[in-house]
């Protein structure tokens, strides 16, 4: 599906948003490794797209390649993100925030209301941009970060009501 318009940030250039197919998985474990000191191996995300049917992954592409995912398990009315994440090349660009944005869109398209994530309590980077986003702090899990046992910072929010009420019914997305 080609993104006219997230959130009022226009689509750049190439940038489409799709569903993760396994054949992703090469693609996703570079940006992985880019971006995390702790990445989730091939065989999570195999696990996650083959046996977690609450689990839903998304590619962002620029010119057909892929530069970016983010994924969430979805429960009754709540997105729990699981990760999200832009090649190092394409940072500094707002690419994150769209692709966020899109994040909450799809959820919005199958009915979530809510949507919360966790971020180190050292990336003040990432929660700025959730907190833009409309995410509010509401808690601490104590030593999530098994890499120096940092904690992390809880964030939820509320899915905008138009969000809800426009994708709440039916998915252009085959998830």
């Amino acid at each position: 599906m080609e993104a006219e318009q997230a959130g009022g940030v226009q689509a750049g250039a190439g940038i489409r948003f799709r569903p993760m197919t396994l054949e992703d998985i090469p693609d996703v474990m570079v940006i992985e490794h880019e971006s995390f000191t702790l990445p989730w191996t091939e065989n999570a995300f195999r696990s996650e797209m083959t046996q977690n049917h609450f689990a839903k992954y998304i590619i962002m592409e620029k010119d057909g390649a892929p530069i970016g995912y983010a994924g969430m398990w979805t429960v009754v009315d709540e997105a729990h993100v699981t990760n999200i994440a832009v090649r190092t090349a394409y940072r500094g660009q707002h690419l994150g925030e769209r692709l966020m944005r899109e994040m909450m869109l799809l959820a919005g398209r199958i009915g979530m209301t809510k949507m919360t994530l966790e971020a180190r309590v050292s990336n003040t980077v990432a929660q700025s941009l959730y907190g833009k986003l409309g995410f509010r702090p509401v808690g601490l899990r104590k030593g999530y970060y098994s890499d120096n046992q940092e904690d992390a910072l809880i964030m939820w929010c509320d899915l905008p009501d138009d969000i809800v009420a426009h994708y709440g019914e039916g998915s252009e997305w085959d998830l």
